[in-house]
């Protein structure tokens, strides 16, 4: 079961995603900036925000498991989008909400002016509380 609490927050605006997370205590895993690569180092779907968001979510759990965990013990998200359009942040954000079925943690999606890798658009991290 998961040590992670979404919260809502009364007489806040609901958006549809919570605006805090309460752990239990136990151990944290904090994870470095996870890119959109593929196994052998290239950057996946150039170009394609989308793409490159599923790709890194999908690095992001095989992170996660490598550590007994899953997107339902996520404490924080945070999405890097590095790209001119506020609607790129959007689309980037609705394939968050895709994998994570159950609802997305607290999170933020940020407009960045670059990224590390050439033809790098998405970066995401996340702080995750393990299964105790």
């Amino acid at each position: 079961m998961s040590r992670v609490q979404h919260g809502r927050t009364e007489g806040l605006f609901d958006g549809g995603f919570p605006y805090s997370a309460s752990v239990s205590a136990g151990p944290l895993i904090f994870t470095a900036g996870i890119a959109p690569l593929g196994q052998a180092g290239e950057v996946v779907a150039p170009g394609d925000v989308v793409g490159q968001t599923r790709q890194c979510l999908a690095n992001l759990r095989a992170v996660l498991a490598g550590h007994g965990a899953g997107f339902a013990d996520v404490a924080k998200l945070t999405v890097y989008v590095a790209e001119h359009l506020q609607a790129d942040l959007y689309v980037s954000w609705d394939a968050v909400l895709e994998s994570f079925t159950d609802g997305a943690p607290p999170a933020i999606v940020v407009g960045v002016t670059v990224l590390p890798y050439d033809d790098q658009l998405v970066e995401v991290e996340a702080v995750a509380a393990p299964p105790g």
